[in-house]
């Protein structure tokens, strides 16, 4: 690009983008719509007004140029006719000097120097008949067909519009009007007058040129009328859009101004009523909300007494179960399973009441959540076990240390491992941990029954069950998926779920990094599988697997297992 060329590529961006502009302001302005639209059709309608009264003055101003010049015709004829009547003249000299006498009473009756009379042809020849006289403003304008007209009708007056030749060369509107007279010993004459209607034709333009003006400065005061008009209505609208946003974002004592009492006044005593009723809705809704917290969070408090009494009453008969009886001992075992699990209802009820009452403050320190789901992981193998399900870690990323409350995070692997394996029908389980340079993820992959979309979207609910006739094997409460997605929020992150009939499930924890907004962050891990088509579970051998073999069965890659339990595949 030359040096010459920049000034129009600068001046070029501002065009380019002048109609996304315009139209983005259409779109966001009711007031610059309304203006326009105003503007348009009063121009539509102005156009058309004056088109009609253009084209009726015009006509007007037209038709009594013409009957004037018909009538002046007509006077000039009879004068003219009653000049020659009146005359003795027989010889040739005399017939001249006729003819100039009457062409100039012609021309002072008729007020019009275009004058020229022909004989008319056909008559027999006479020596004596005065010659033609033209005028070159009319020798090239009388057509043949008036010509006609006029020698056909002796009694009659007949015109055609023409442009006649004005001083300067150009040409100007005008009629020819056409007539005859009888000329003694010299028979029939053609008398054709010009009248030139230029002063009609400046009279015209300057009605139009004003009425333009006048256009113009009508469009102007409208457009200055309108926007004040519409700044009035719009105000009011305004000041609605944004007390509605106040109190949309919470701010429920805000008001619109109420003045007067037009439509406008109305609209704002309504909009302020609806506040009011919203405001003490919201009140009632709130005052009953911290009362069912409260109910919720003394109810468990006052639980745990009696609760702690049970337990260990049960504790001692649980560890005499031996000295009882056959039925006696399956009943203290029952009972102690499941004063077990309601201590864990519980704990989740108040961890839950917590979240509602928004009291919960995280304890966060620099944690591997590889090792953290390890750790869950080794947690869950006994179960794992008894259910039939390997576990499997695969760690490409995320060995790096993440500011989390540990508590929380380990909470939310291992409700997402007991759902897998409540679900996952003996089959593996895997679980992944990887991380960039936005987030750290971590999600549970089971090969089990799967989910519809529908109950997808219930999943998180509390005390859902996908079929509430199964029961719950493993001593789950119906809190702790809601838990985990409550644990998941307060850390900014999220969890999501995929799932496919008959091809398992997938949830994802995704938990961004420090200092990266929520809406910049790229998963690291896919949410839905690369095995999502496929009718098994991946290979072994390729992921560290910890528990889950059979009783004596050697760990898989050939490697006998480490201390923790996990087995490394070889290479």
């Amino acid at each position: 690009m030359t040096q010459a060329e920049s000034p129009t590529v600068t001046l070029a961006g501002p065009w380019r983008e002048a109609p996304r502009r315009l139209a983005a302001l259409w779109r966001r302005s009711l007031q610059f719509r309304t203006v326009v639209i105003t503007l348009a059709l009063s121009s539509l309608a102005i156009f058309i007004i004056g088109l009609y009264i253009s084209f009726s003055v015009a006509s007007n101003l037209f038709q009594n140029q013409l009957d004037e010049a018909l009538n002046a015709s007509n006077n000039a004829t009879v004068a003219a006719q009653s000049i020659l009547n009146s005359s003795d003249a027989a010889d040739r000299a005399s017939l001249q000097t006729l003819m100039s006498s009457t062409e100039r009473t012609v021309r002072a009756a008729s007020g019009s120097a275009a004058i020229a009379y022909f004989r008319v042809d056909g008559q027999p020849p006479s020596r004596d008949a005065p010659p033609d006289r033209g005028v070159a403003a009319l020798t090239g304008v009388i057509t043949d067909e008036l010509q006609q007209r006029v020698e056909d009708n002796p009694e009659g007056q007949f015109w055609q519009s023409v442009e006649l030749e004005n001083d300067d060369g150009g040409g100007d509107p005008g009629v020819v009007v056409g007539s005859t007279l009888n000329v003694p010993q010299a028979g029939r004459y053609a008398l054709y007058i010009g009248y030139n209607f230029a002063d009609a034709q400046q009279t015209l333009a300057f009605m139009q040129a004003v009425g333009l003006v006048g256009a113009a400065a009508l469009l102007v005061l409208l457009s200055a009328i309108t926007l004040l008009v519409v700044r009035w209505v719009i105000e009011p609208i305004r000041s609605a859009a944004a007390t509605s946003r106040r109190l949309a974002a919470g701010d429920l004592g805000v008001r619109m101004p109420s003045k007067g009492e037009d439509e406008l006044a109305t609209l704002a005593a309504s909009f302020n009523g609806m506040a009011d009723s919203l405001q003490a809705r919201i009140r009632e809704l709130a005052e009953l909300s911290v009362m069912q917290q409260r109910f919720v969070s003394d109810v468990s408090h006052e639980l745990r007494t009696p609760l702690t009494t049970i337990r260990l009453a049960g504790d001692v008969l649980y560890g005499q179960r031996d000295d009882f009886p056959g039925p006696t001992s399956r009943t203290v075992e029952l009972l102690h399973t499941q004063t077990e699990r309601f201590e864990t209802l519980l704990a989740d009820l108040l961890e839950i009441s917590r979240y509602d009452a928004g009291s919960v403050e995280l304890a966060t320190e620099p944690t591997n959540l590889v090792h953290l789901a390890g750790d869950a992981i080794e947690s869950m193998h006994e179960l794992a076990r008894e259910r039939g399900s390997e576990l499997r870690l695969v760690a490409p990323g995320g060995h790096l240390d993440a500011e989390v409350d540990p508590r929380r995070i380990r909470r939310i692997v291992r409700n997402l491992l007991g759902n897998a394996i409540e679900h996952g029908e003996g089959r593996p389980i895997v679980v992944a941990v990887d991380s960039n340079e936005s987030a750290i993820a971590l999600s549970v992959r089971d090969y089990g029954f799967g989910m519809t979309e529908e109950e997808s979207a219930r999943v998180f609910d509390r005390f859902w069950r996908a079929d509430p006739s199964r029961t719950r094997t493993i001593g789950g409460t119906g809190l702790g998926l809601a838990i985990s997605l409550e644990d998941a929020v307060a850390h900014g992150g999220t969890i999501d779920v995929w799932s496919k009939p008959g091809a398992g499930s997938v949830f994802r924890l995704v938990l961004p990094r420090a200092g990266t907004d929520p809406g910049d962050v790229v998963p690291p891990l896919s949410l839905e599988p690369d095995d999502a088509g496929a009718s098994g579970p991946p290979p072994t051998g390729v992921v560290t697997a910890i528990g889950g073999d059979a009783p004596g069965a050697a760990p898989r890659g050939g490697h006998e297992p480490d201390a923790a339990g996990q087995v490394i595949p070889g290479a």
